[in-house]
């Protein structure tokens, strides 16, 4: 469904990754994982035609990116980007409407079937309740569950999903994965970026991890996941256990030592220090 080969991606011709090349079946839920900044969103836009890719090649279901037409595009593949800002009253009826884009023409407006069609996406997502509220009123999880049902009202085979549960609290973000396996098992494919380890140990089916400006992993989840690999990927010592209880991978960082120097910035911060910097 998704296939990337010695693809190089980045801004104005600066490179922020390198010579990365995987693909992606039909019916598995794969995520993108790494560190703030690793490129990660800049390989779901280039994969989804936002960025041009720099080299390389990128296919859509054995087609190549570049040669795909705009609705042909967005009738393959829906995206979820990262920030939303919504400045006008746009209801959660009109957002998901918009995901009917790609099948209608400039002069067609929504017919019977459109609105049905968004209307079960809500209801799916739980939130045709809010079919008349503002997007900009609701909750980080009401608006992360209103584009979800978007991008489903595309009815595309393929998802891309930037971090659709970044910053919601324990309950929204397991929610989002559960909705993103079911639709997988339903055969979706969906590649998603994540912050949140351990939801993505638990639900995703492979995992790319993402650092020092390539792919440096793709495999299963416990393959990805190791001491090694993400203490290299994020510079900082990082430890995986599995929890004895729940049997899930837990991801967790050593604490390094402060030193000298820190303990003295600290003394300044916390006002414990004379004008000399020294310690009162």
């Amino acid at each position: 469904m998704i296939r990337a080969e010695a693809l190089y991606a980045g801004y104005n011709r600066n490179v922020i990754l390198a010579d990365v090349s995987f693909t992606v079946r039909a019916g598995e839920m794969v995520g993108l994982i790494g560190p703030n900044g690793a490129g990660k969103s800049t390989l779901l836009k280039t994969l989804r035609g936002i960025l041009p890719k720099l080299s390389g090649s990128a296919a859509l279901m054995g087609e190549d990116i570049e040669v795909l037409e705009a609705k042909a595009f967005a009738r393959r593949a829906a995206y979820l980007q990262q920030h939303v800002e919504m400045t006008f009253d746009y209801t959660a009826r009109d957002i998901v409407l918009a995901g009917r884009y790609p099948y209608l023409s400039w002069w067609r407006q929504e017919k019977a079937d459109d609105l049905a069609i968004a209307e079960a996406c809500m209801a799916y997502t739980g939130v045709l309740e809010l079919a008349e509220k503002p997007l900009h009123a609701m909750s980080g999880g009401q608006r992360q569950r209103v584009l979800l049902a978007k991008v489903l009202a595309q009815q595309t085979p393929v998802l891309f999903l930037d971090e659709p549960a970044t910053g919601l609290d324990i309950i929204y973000q397991e929610e989002i994965f559960w909705f993103c396996r079911e639709l997988c098992a339903a055969g979706k494919t969906i590649l998603l970026v994540a912050h949140e380890l351990s939801l993505a140990a638990r639900f995703c089916s492979r995992l790319l991890l993402i650092g020092r400006g390539t792919l440096l992993a793709d495999g299963i989840p416990q393959e990805v996941l190791t001491d090694a690999l993400l203490t290299r990927a994020y510079g900082a010592p990082v430890r995986v256990v599995e929890n004895p209880v729940t049997h899930h991978a837990e991801v967790y960082t050593e604490a390094e030592e402060g030193g000298a120097e820190k303990a003295q910035l600290l003394s300044v911060i916390l006002g414990s220090a004379d004008e000399r910097g020294a310690l009162r």
